[in-house]
């Protein structure tokens, strides 16, 4: 966590998973197992996730990343505020044709009106396989 970052009050409520119910989360198959203010994880499956010549798609690796990083930043964000992603960047590093990939955001930076967490997606045997950054903007919820 930043120097400049204001740390998470004690008070403040556990995250509540919304409903994922005909959301691109259900659609691809994605599977968040843990969120707070400090990262989330989750898993998503290489089939049905592949372009055209069967490797996993950038776009759902990014995906996954977006959605992990977005929900750890409303866990930050608090009841009444809204995460809401401005900035995603991915780099990716190998190929991945099977499986289940893991995700795992780490908040980099927890400020009142931005968070940014990096996201890590690994392949079944622990290879990278994309990094990503996120920043979400903190915004009052109207």
């Amino acid at each position: 966590m930043s120097d400049t970052a204001v740390p998470v009050p004690a008070s403040t409520p556990a995250f509540t998973m919304p409903s994922v119910d005909g959301t691109l989360l259900a659609r691809m198959g994605i599977d968040v197992t843990r969120v707070d203010a400090d990262g989330a994880t989750g898993t998503m499956p290489v089939a049905g996730n592949t372009q055209p010549y069967g490797l996993l798609h950038g776009g759902a690796s990014a995906a996954l990343a977006e959605t992990l990083g977005s929900l750890a930043a409303q866990a930050h964000a608090g009841p009444g505020r809204a995460a809401v992603g401005i900035e995603l960047n991915a780099t990716h590093h190998r190929s991945v044709r099977g499986g289940t990939v893991t995700g795992r955001a780490t908040a980099l930076h927890r400020g009142r009106s931005l968070a940014t967490y990096e996201v890590v997606v690994e392949d079944p045997d622990g290879r990278r396989v994309c990094t990503a950054r996120l920043t979400c903007m903190l915004i009052d919820r109207t």
